[in-house]
């Protein structure tokens, strides 16, 4: 009888403890989604050579950050990862609000690469999709190569009229990204660990509510080149 009380007790213990950790570790992923995403930004708007240009960024409705998109796969593959976005509400940027990403692939493959991904929204239609329920890039949203280079424009038809510019930089046995099929929609769970779940991603970007950043959170609102129209508080 002892036993048994003392293994309930245990058991007791543990699942109060495990409750008690497992916001802190949700919390912890974010954090570090939020400052990754920030220091992709910054180095790849900050390239000289290969860097997002002046040019496109002065335009930018939106942009979304994902940093280490994995890919893997032997004939069957996927592509996943997460991120964050955050859209221009006139000189100030919203909060940044965080998405995923899923794409499936068939054809022969092999390996393991991880991607830094920075998707440059042009177009308030463009910015309008991506923040509905999810959107398929190619299909729903038309996406191109950026063009790369500080003092770069964009050359070609498909960079002019895309509602969506890609830039990306990969480390692994894969070379380049296709995004066709990829589909990108808001991370409903993550922003409602941030932000409350009677907010949703819309209001959020757009500065519909007011909101409380952490330290990460403004930080990456730094890295975006102007001020963030929130709250001075951290949450």
């Amino acid at each position: 009888m002892q036993s048994i009380r003392t293994s309930g007790m245990r058991t007791f213990v543990v699942s109060i403890v495990a409750l008690l950790l497992t916001p802190a570790t949700l919390y912890a992923d974010d954090a570090k989604r939020l400052s990754d995403s920030r220091v992709v930004l910054s180095e790849m708007r900050n390239a000289d050579d290969s860097g997002i240009p002046d040019s496109i960024w002065s335009k930018a409705e939106c942009v979304v950050v994902i940093p280490d998109l994995k890919k893997a796969g032997f004939i069957v593959g996927g592509e996943a990862g997460s991120g964050v976005m955050a859209c221009r509400n006139g000189s100030h940027w919203g909060a940044p609000i965080f998405m995923k990403m899923t794409k499936g692939s068939v054809g022969f493959q092999a390996g393991i690469s991880s991607t830094d991904l920075v998707i440059v929204v042009m177009n308030r239609e463009g910015a309008d999709k991506l923040l509905g329920n999810k959107v398929t890039l190619g299909a729903d949203a038309s996406v191109a190569a950026g063009p790369i280079g500080r003092t770069a424009s964009a050359a070609t038809d498909g960079q002019m009229t895309a509602q969506m510019l890609a830039y990306s930089r990969s480390k692994g046995v894969f070379a380049g990204i296709n995004l066709s099929g990829g589909s990108l929609r808001p991370d409903d769970s993550a922003n409602a660990r941030m932000y409350g779940s009677e907010h949703s991603a819309r209001q959020i970007a757009m500065g519909a509510v007011p909101v409380r950043l952490t330290v990460e959170g403004r930080a990456f609102s730094s890295a975006l080149g102007r001020d963030v129209r929130a709250t001075s508080g951290v949450k």
